[in-house]
């Protein structure tokens, strides 16, 4: 079925299992865990998205997609609820020749390449639905226009004892990249892909036709699709970003991404009303700090009740914090019961639990505690 006319249609990748999350993503696709108190992951991409005026977005779902469908609802928090464009859930399907799951990120634009094709666009932005940032891609897009680029990926220098971990691109003088390397063992650059790419969609299109028909492709962005059009006649650039962008596919990133918005000066500012975070918020009664209480260089959300010692830490909506306990250096997150008498240190508390009197949690600077742990290791 066609539709009006887009220019540029954004897809987010947010069916990522998580698994280096631990106990963290069990229940819930890491898009849709707890950020910064009272926000999910994903809602950083989606008001992004909704700041650059991007109106017309497809989520593509897979793992534990329940509380993330749930979350996202009609796109309403984000001025998605629209009647022609808006935001639209794109989990995998049944269809003729039976049910399938995406079997990579290129995969699963293919898969839902007639979405695309409906708003007939001149480009398709690819994002990341569990990166922390803040980001203008209206100013990303006018660079692919200036460059007349097939494809555009935003970048960003990371530490050279990092670089593995990434997507690395070389680039020329005019930004264009001749070389890409997917997470190599011995880096040549220190450039890092974000997962942030701008495509001209008819050449996008038919290189994930053609992709679909290769016996020996992985179906990626990555380790496919990328590499073959650096390597061709494609015309590549990378966009260079240098604003706040963390990539939290860990416990220890997930937990020192919050503990930036403990600064002063913070680069992610949520405080900055020319570039306002979106997201679903209960109704919670105003937070209580009772006489007992002590709050230190802390984030305390709506619905919290603080009777105990708070120090260095991201307090969740609607959490309670009982009389001699001490939690410093710790996300906790929503609806949770920390009894009298607890200490927990360098953790992160999960979801909807109570940790009765007495717990001991400890992690270090190093290796961030979970609990309630699957194996019990951070109780003392």
């Amino acid at each position: 079925m066609k539709m009006k006319k887009k220019e540029i249609v954004a897809m987010i990748l947010a069916g990522g299992q998580g698994s280096r999350l631990r106990e963290i993503t069990d229940k819930v696709a890491k898009p849709a865990v707890p950020f910064g108190g009272k926000f999910r992951i994903i809602d950083f991409t989606l008001s992004n998205c909704s700041n650059s005026e991007i109106d017309t977005v497809g989520i593509l779902t897979q793992y534990q997609p329940l509380e993330l469908n749930s979350h996202i609802g009609i796109g309403s928090s984000w001025d998605l609820d629209r009647n022609f464009g808006g935001v639209k859930i794109l989990p995998p399907y049944f269809d003729k020749e039976g049910g399938r799951f995406y079997k990579g990120t290129a995969n699963a634009i293919y898969e839902n390449m007639n979405y695309i094709d409906a708003y007939n666009p001149d480009y398709v932005l690819i994002l990341s639905g569990d990166h922390i940032y803040k980001m203008d891609y209206q100013k990303m897009l006018n660079v692919h226009k200036e460059k007349n680029a097939d494809l555009t990926i935003s970048v960003i220098e990371v530490p050279w004892d990092e670089a593995s971990r990434f997507g690395l691109l070389s680039a020329d003088e005019e930004d264009q990249i001749f070389e890409f390397q997917e997470k190599p063992d011995e880096p040549k650059s220190n450039l890092a892909s974000m997962g942030i790419y701008i495509f001209s969609w008819p050449v996008l299109r038919a290189h994930l036709i053609e992709d679909f028909n290769s016996e020996t492709s992985t179906s990626d962005f990555g380790k496919d699709i990328i590499p073959k059009m650096v390597e061709g006649d494609d015309r590549v650039f990378a966009y260079r970003f240098s604003g706040y962008w963390r990539d939290v596919g860990t416990v220890e990133s997930l937990w020192e991404s919050n503990m930036d918005l403990l600064g002063m000066d913070n680069a992610l500012n949520l405080h900055d009303k020319t570039w306002r975070n979106y997201s679903v918020n209960p109704i919670s009664p105003p937070q209580y700090i009772s006489p007992f209480g002590r709050v230190e260089g802390s984030l305390v959300n709506e619905g919290c009740v603080i009777e105990g010692h708070v120090v260095k830490s991201v307090i969740s909506t609607d959490v309670h914090i009982g009389r001699n306990s001490v939690v410093q250096n710790t996300i906790v997150m929503p609806n949770t019961n920390i009894e009298d008498d607890v200490q927990i240190d360098y953790a992160i508390i999960l979801s909807d639990i109570t940790v009765k009197s007495g717990t001991v949690v400890k992690g270090t600077r190093d290796k961030i505690a979970v609990y309630p742990s699957e194996g019990g290791e951070d109780r003392e």
